[in-house]
């Protein structure tokens, strides 16, 4: 976890911002909680236990700062709440995302299944993509399971 949280400290000095004890927090509490796509609000009341006079304004803050710099990525999936993802070193794209719409649960694709999508639009369109994002709206498995007879 340290060698993450230097990186993000140089990613920060780069653009002229410091680790502040505030964004170490925060930054900490993302990478605890990677797998689980928090929102502000899971983030502040988890930031909270470890620093108790920090303000939600101040991790608001923090989570569009990461937003800005692509450290973190800023997910909405269609509910109006916007959720943050650590981008990792492995990934060269975001990963993508199964959402079911009857439980709310989020299953996570870690392949890039969109390469040869993107060779396609430099070749033919002459355009480079450097982002994008897959999700998928569907029911999940254990809802699927559930319903059968």
């Amino acid at each position: 976890m340290e060698a993450r949280i230097d990186k993000i400290k140089q990613q920060l000095q780069s653009h002229g911002y410091k680790l502040t004890p505030q964004r170490e927090a925060t930054v900490r509490v993302l990478l605890e909680n990677e797998e689980d796509h928090l929102s502000a609000e899971d983030v502040f009341m988890l930031v909270k236990e470890k620093a108790p006079e920090i303000g939600l304004a101040t991790v608001y803050r923090t989570l569009e700062l990461l937003s800005e710099l692509h450290i973190v990525e800023k997910i909405n999936f269609g509910d109006g709440v916007a959720r943050y993802d650590l981008r990792t070193d492995s990934n060269q794209h975001h990963h993508h995302h199964l959402i079911c719409v009857q439980c709310g649960a989020m299953d996570e694709i870690m392949e890039d299944w969109l390469g040869p999508l993107e060779e396609r639009l430099d070749k033919e369109f002459n355009f480079q993509v450097i982002d994008h994002r897959l999700d998928f709206h569907g029911i999940c498995h254990r809802c699927r399971d559930k319903n059968k007879p």
